[in-house]
């Protein structure tokens, strides 16, 4: 429903008829939920561009642009750089700074907006066709941008963003196992249906399954007999990890507390684990104990700068993070996975619908349905639930959207490191170590959420 009165706001971008067709289709949904699906598909729409800049069809159009030495632009010689190996990881540098720039200023925009009666709270709701030129126009100055320092300095930044955004996104796993396996428990519960738990069961071995599977192929294809022991201590430590999450998940000090903890959380955070050892070891500057998934697949080395095969998954894993995060509501485990302050909450805000025995509701919360900007007598599908307190931290929300743009910076250009010869195009031991040591941070952060309540059973995690 969010997502079909979030296509409404985008027909307003081409004109009032266009609007009015749309918004006249569309069920009415909170302001909040529509207003953060319209910052995702803004962030997704930037991502296609910069994933169109790889393809390999635009090499030549791309070396022509003015960062480069070849260009016929104004930007001083001395400045430019030999776009030759890597123009698309370049020009993937220079559309995420300006999304990421527009989402940081967002950010400092917005800090401590209380309600949506705040005189900033237009600018959080609207004026998209503004914001969509403001970008656009961003990432056609950003060309103009002379390379000279900037691709090794914003490396960093992407790193470090990058890092945080891991860090937010192992919340967002995290509470998600969680919410899951309290759903499915909760309805074998209840109805005490051997379908739910032959569902619980398929999943639990499933996941255990792949993870498994995942750490036969690491040793097989990233380690040898002789040589790549950083990788096999590597994949050997997060494995033992995972061993010793998943036994603590069923302990019964740790079930008395959280009864509904169990092997469908551990299985699914392991899965995850053993992605960023991957993705971490495909980092590694020994190429030896690096082969990569073209390699392995096709046996041989291809080292073109392009969007690389192995960075699929992690957008993938991305995308469903930031839609998990733009949908989801608080939930019961989200206090204690920290995610409270990433989700939405809700506020008790009901339309008013007009029915008059919702006043009496200690609950009920008047708004008042209506959008300024629609024409008058005509009743707004997007209604504003926000005119008492916030659903949600706006300021921390474009803050969040600016290091996932990082993220999906570094993920795309497979942590390139400027300057890097071709061979070692990948290769960026920095990146590998961000990797490695985010997998021991969720396994951290999913042991705290296991123990924690037993830990201080007198405080409330619910």
């Amino acid at each position: 429903m969010g997502l079909i009165c979030s296509t409404a706001q985008l027909a307003c971008l081409c004109g009032s008829q266009a609007c009015s067709l749309c918004c006249s289709q569309c069920p009415s949904c909170r302001n909040s939920t529509s207003t953060r699906i319209m910052y995702a598909l803004l962030l997704m729409l930037g991502t296609i561009a910069a994933c169109i800049t790889l393809a390999p069809g635009l090499e030549d159009a791309l070396k022509k642009v003015p960062f480069c030495a070849n260009s016929t632009n104004y930007v001083p010689s001395k400045y430019t750089v030999d776009c030759e190996s890597a123009v698309g990881y370049l020009a993937v540098y220079r559309i995420c700074f300006i999304i990421a720039l527009y989402f940081f200023l967002m950010s400092m925009i917005m800090i401590r907006v209380r309600s949506s009666k705040d005189p900033r709270a237009p600018i959080q709701n609207g004026f998209w066709a503004i914001k969509y030129l403001l970008i656009i126009g961003g990432i056609i100055g950003a060309f103009f941008i002379p390379e000279r320092s900037f691709g090794p300095t914003w490396m960093y930044f992407g790193m470090i963003g990058g890092l945080l955004f891991i860090i937010i996104q192992l919340i967002l796993i995290v509470d998600f196992a969680h919410s899951w396996a309290d759903a499915w428990v909760q309805n074998y519960e209840e109805t005490e249906s051997k379908g739910w738990y032959a569902a619980l069961l398929g999943a639990t071995v499933s996941s255990y399954a792949i993870a498994v599977t995942g750490i036969v192929l690491l040793f097989m294809y990233f380690t040898h007999p002789d040589s790549c022991d950083l990788n096999k201590f590597f994949i050997s430590f997060n494995l033992i990890l995972c061993v010793i999450a998943s036994i603590i998940s069923i302990l019964p000090s740790v079930q008395e507390y959280q009864p509904r903890s169990g092997l469908l959380q551990s299985s699914v955070v392991s899965l995850y684990v053993i992605y960023l050892t991957w993705s971490g070891i495909s980092n590694s500057p020994d190429h030896k104990c690096n082969p990569g998934l073209g390699e392995i697949i096709s046996g041989k080395n291809d080292a073109s700068p392009t969007f690389d095969k192995e960075s699929i998954i992690g957008l993938v894993i991305w995308f469903s993070c930031v839609l998990y995060s733009s949908l989801r509501t608080v939930s019961k485990s989200s206090k204690i996975t920290m995610s409270e302050n990433i989700l939405i909450k809700d506020n008790g805000a009901v339309r008013n619908t007009g029915d008059q025995s919702l006043i009496h509701n200690e609950d009920y919360t008047p708004v008042e349905g209506r959008n300024p900007d629609s024409e008058s007598g005509n009743e707004a599908k997007v209604w504003d639930n926000e005119e008492d307190s916030v659903a949600y931290n706006w300021s921390f929300f474009h803050l969040m959207f600016a290091l996932a743009t990082l993220y999906v910076m570094m993920t795309l250009t497979n942590w390139y490191q400027p300057n890097s010869n071709l061979v070692t195009l990948n290769a960026n031991t920095a990146s590998m170590w961000v990797k490695i040591i985010s997998s021991w941070m969720c396994l951290g952060l999913y042991v705290w959420s296991l123990v924690a309540p037993a830990i201080f059973p007198d405080r409330d995690f619910s």
